[in-house]
């Protein structure tokens, strides 16, 4: 009877923590398609500022000029600058460690990183990484929580503290699958490649080229507008992939906690046969008992 117990109790144990991973794949299914809803909204406005800034930096071409910004000069990277998107909690399958590996086995010299998540933070401190400025940011993230993070980065870069930009997070490319990636941010060399890149990132539509005949008029001027915009593109890009990251992070936990309930299921049911068996064995055994005790 000792070993009906044991398994009634860990019956019990599976189904308790079954109702756990339930409700939590629940939530995660609501957070999703907040964070889908976000990351989706934004880029069509992210789209419209890559393409404002094509159209000014090619008028600027036209004009014979040189783009004399901090952002499209060319220089030797010595360090790079590595902003990391992570989570602030677990449970959401593989998708931290595919990215910590990818930045492990990519990453290699000098670096200076940038963490958003506990995870992240975590990760560098576990490795040794120079770690420049660790932020924690909301489920809903409002721009007015990215601002200290894109400010810290941009202001490293305006210095000379780091030579290059980057972005490492989970490109969410659909419930099931979370490609983690590294994507250059600045400097910005090839304006064109870098663009389409980035196009691909927010679902665009690369093969439409963007040919403006039309002479456009500039207010107040070419010169001014372009040493602004890029900073409002770089701040913009940087909170659109914070909102892909957060879609991808509530997929993977939907799907984490989905899967662990369904083996829930699958473990409850194997115990239930165990038991049954059990129970059926011990009543044989007193039937057999009191048969051989009513024959002597």
């Amino acid at each position: 009877m000792a070993n009906l117990r044991d398994i009634r109790r860990r019956i019990k144990s599976v189904k308790n923590t079954r109702q756990i991973t339930r409700a939590m794949q629940l939530v995660s299914s609501s957070k999703m398609k907040r964070a889908q809803d976000s990351a989706i909204a934004g880029r069509p406005y992210a789209l419209l500022l890559a393409n404002m800034l094509n159209t000014v930096g090619n008028a600027f071409k036209i004009s014979g000029d040189c783009i004399e910004h901090p952002f499209f000069k060319k220089q030797d990277v010595k360090r790079r600058g590595i902003i990391i998107l992570s989570s602030d909690k677990g449970l959401c399958g593989p998708l931290n460690t595919n990215l910590f590996r990818l930045i492990m086995d990519q990453v290699s010299g000098d670096a200076s990183f940038f963490t958003v998540g506990r995870k992240a933070s975590q990760f560098t401190a576990r490795e040794g990484l120079d770690q420049k400025g660790a932020y924690g940011i909301s489920d809903k993230a409002k721009p007015r929580e990215v601002a200290p993070l894109v400010d810290a980065a941009i202001n490293a870069f305006k210095l000379g503290e780091i030579d290059s930009l980057e972005i490492a997070y989970p490109s969410f490319v659909n419930v099931l699958v979370q490609e983690p990636i590294i994507l250059p941010i600045l400097p910005i060399l090839d304006l064109d490649s870098m663009l389409d890149q980035l196009k691909r990132k927010i679902k665009g539509n690369t093969d439409e080229k963007n040919n403006e005949a039309r002479e456009i008029a500039f207010e107040p001027t070419v010169e001014i507008i372009l040493e602004n915009l890029p900073e409002r593109y770089v701040e913009f890009m940087i909170y659109q992939m914070i909102l892909e990251s957060r879609a991808s992070e509530y997929s993977a936990r939907m799907v984490a906690m989905k899967s662990a309930t369904d083996n829930a299921s699958k473990l409850v049911d194997s115990l239930t046969l165990d038991y049954n068996k059990a129970r059926q064995a011990a009543i044989t055994q007193e039937i057999l008992e009191i048969a051989a005790a009513s024959a002597a």
